[in-house]
């Protein structure tokens, strides 16, 4: 098969489009042509070598959501057979032709998406179900902010956050990208360029707060969170050592937590595309969710894509196609 491969670390460049051994599949695994890859802030933070594969997956190709179709299951698969239109959350291996993955964090396509939509999904419906509704415990009627409300992550919080009945605030870098948040869903948006969101949102308070930035992030956010608050880490892009008031943290009652998905375990995986395919796929179906597609590229222009996604100025995905 045709994948694309990191021969050594570096910039976009790096990733060559090359013969690679076609996956093996057995017990309960899927094999799926793949359509349509979803790229990921992760897959450059691999690429760079600076975010290794979990221990017995591929090293080389990158990708951590696919769409296509399954053209071979293994003897104990029972969920999907040959023929079925599917979605799957990878821990690696994406940007190729074939992926072996188990069918447990497979998903059926949402009707009417196609192969390139339904790639932009797993990653980011997964990373948002597992932190602002499972470890935030957002409710309706409470807030949350998100920051980095264009990214991937952004536009779908946003989305589920608004038809689940919340309301959502973002921090952005320019009145542009807040203005496609506000069309998506957002209540409002804080352009970090030119204002301070913690002044902005220090009588208001919010309940909930997913962060990827951390950093001088996390005292502000302490600060804007209201008693009982929840703030969620799944990145540090400015930094991982920081300096933490407890006294804050306790008589506000504050719960300050985070995660990786990729390393997680399997059951995990497969009980959250559960929980996703009876919480967020109706959404999808019902039109109050859809996926935003920014551009897409072909397998072979790889490196492109890379360089469009480190650059910023994209609100929505970006994704591979074959």
């Amino acid at each position: 098969m045709k994948a694309i491969i990191i021969k050594k670390y570096g910039a976009p460049e790096v990733l060559k489009l090359q013969e690679y051994p076609t996956p093996e599949i057995s017990g309960d695994e899927v094999l799926i042509e793949v359509k349509a890859a979803g790229l990921n802030r992760s897959d450059v933070f691999q690429r760079e070598g600076n975010y290794p594969s979990p221990a017995g997956v591929i090293s080389e190709i990158p990708g951590l959501e696919v769409a296509g179709t399954i053209v071979k299951c293994g003897p104990a698969v029972v969920d999907f057979t040959i023929g079925d239109r599917v979605c799957a959350l990878l821990a690696g291996g994406g940007y190729a032709e074939y992926v072996s993955v188990r069918q447990g964090q497979c998903l059926p396509i949402p009707s009417g998406l196609n192969f390139a939509e339904a790639a932009s999904l797993p990653e980011t419906v997964f990373t948002v179900w597992s932190n602002v509704f499972q470890r935030g415990n957002l409710q309706r009627g409470e807030t949350l902010l998100l920051h980095g409300g264009n990214s991937g992550i952004g536009i779908t919080g946003i989305q589920i956050a608004h038809a689940l009945g919340s309301k959502v605030i973002v921090t952005v870098g320019s009145d542009e990208k807040g203005q496609k948040c506000l069309e998506l869903g957002a209540d409002s948006y804080i352009n970090y360029k030119t204002q301070n969101f913690e002044t902005q949102l220090q009588d208001e308070g919010v309940d909930v707060i997913l962060d990827m930035i951390g950093g001088d992030y996390l005292a502000k956010n302490i600060n804007i969170l209201k008693p009982e608050g929840r703030l969620v880490h799944i990145n540090a892009v400015s930094g991982s050592r920081v300096d933490l008031d407890i006294w804050k943290v306790m008589t506000k009652r504050l719960t300050v937590t985070g995660s990786t998905l990729r390393s997680r375990e399997y059951e995990f995986k497969k009980q959250l595309a559960k929980e996703i395919q009876k919480n967020v796929w109706p959404l999808i179906e019902s039109k109050k969710f859809r996926p935003v597609i920014y551009k897409k590229f072909p397998f072979s222009e790889a490196a492109e894509a890379h360089r469009l996604l480190e650059d910023g100025s994209h609100t929505g995905k970006v994704i591979l196609v074959r």
